[in-house]
């Protein structure tokens, strides 16, 4: 329907179509061009990571990410499963098997302890995992310390979903630069966009060029075209890398437009029994891509009608991976706080381009929702 008030739409500063216009004037249309290259090294500027590749999506750049650290067929990756399924979907994409983890009930993201008996099992039957993706959902930095411990600990490749997390820190580092490598997206409704896009940020000069290489087609450095493996057409355009260049200089204002819409929510439903938000452990920085509430009994859905009923975008916090049909008979770790946030969770309206008169409005229609 068309919504007055949308979830997380585009937001453009009006800096991108310098960047477009030249591309038109220089014809540089195709999946290459000086866009593309000043884009990954504004993401590394920005970042902190040595290496940055702009690809189309950032489903892409997890697949390209698997591929790249060398997992396949018949390897076991342990996964949030409290995410996205475009989380998930690449591992199956490569022949792996994902494996569940649920989370912890502070930052929503994969629970340490939980994690750390997932990678025993395997240890046992002799199946070390090959690797963990760990997700900062809505933007909100998982327990990297504790992860990071743990992958050291028994020598697992770590990758970050920060497809939401673009600006987010953790100990005053970005996120997705504390993994062997990372992932963000640039979709339409993430914090920046190139309309559709991702990158994947890695301090690793192999892991970047093996990735650059399949999102290539494989394409041999001879003068013909020589294949010798399968390759991807995965690579951004550059005039999808001149919007992002546009929207990455205005990057901090939108993390500090969404982190005010998040602190307006929840001053403004302070007083209301019964809701709770997201939160972070010890010195994180969250984006706040998203504000994800959770609320008592089955208001979420109370809420997320009377927000549709005034033409006002919600929706409720993900599914588990756990839950979903195509992945409930695979294995998973933990108990069951991802299924009890995604039964009481709620994410409500938080483009960086919402006006106070709407933020108002959201508030004012959560709370009547609570009173009897």
């Amino acid at each position: 329907m068309p919504y007055k008030i949308y979830l997380s739409p585009p937001h453009m500063s009006g800096r991108e179509m310098k960047y477009i216009q030249e591309a038109f004037d220089s014809n540089w249309i195709a999946p290459i061009g000086p866009n593309i290259d000043a884009f990954e090294e504004e993401l590394c500027q920005y970042t902190g990571s040595r290496h940055a590749l702009a690809v189309s999506s950032g489903t892409a750049a997890l697949h390209l990410a698997l591929l790249a650290i060398g997992v396949g067929r018949g390897d076991i990756v342990l996964c949030q499963s409290l995410t996205f399924v475009a989380t998930a979907n690449p591992i199956m994409y490569v022949g792996a098997t994902p494996v569940f983890i649920d989370s912890e009930p502070v930052t929503w993201n994969m629970c340490p302890n939980a994690l750390e008996d997932a990678i025993m099992h395997y240890l046992r039957i002799g199946k070390k995992p090959k690797a963990v993706i760990v997700v900062h959902l809505y933007g909100m930095p998982a327990m990297l310390r504790e992860i990071l411990y743990l992958c050291e600990k028994y020598g697992i490749l770590l990758i970050e979903d920060a497809a939401e997390a673009l600006g987010s820190e953790y100990q005053g580092r970005k996120a997705g630069t504390f993994g062997n490598i990372g992932i963000l997206s640039f979709n339409g409704n993430k914090i920046i966009t190139t309309s559709g896009g991702g990158a994947i940020l890695s301090d690793s000069a192999d892991y970047i060029e093996r990735a650059r290489f399949l999102a290539t087609q494989a394409r041999e450095p001879v003068l013909h075209y020589e294949h010798r493996m399968v390759g991807y057409n995965y690579r951004m355009s550059n005039i999808c890398a001149g919007i992002g260049r546009g929207q990455l200089e205005v990057v901090g204002d939108r993390v500090r437009q969404r982190r005010a819409n998040f602190q307006f929510y929840k001053f403004s439903l302070r007083k209301i029994p019964g809701i709770g938000f997201q939160n972070g452990v010890a010195d994180p920085f969250s984006n706040r891509w998203l504000t994800a509430l959770t609320v008592e009994n089955e208001k979420a859905l109370l809420i997320q009608k009377a927000l549709l009923a005034n033409g006002i975008e919600s929706r409720p916090v993900w599914k588990p991976m756990h839950c979903q049909k195509i992945y409930e008979t695979l294995p998973r770790f933990g108990g069951s706080v991802s299924e009890k946030l995604f039964n009481r969770g709620l994410c409500l309206p938080s483009g960086s381009n919402l006006s106070d008169d709407d933020k108002r409005l959201v508030a004012r229609i959560v709370g009547n929702c609570f009173k009897t």
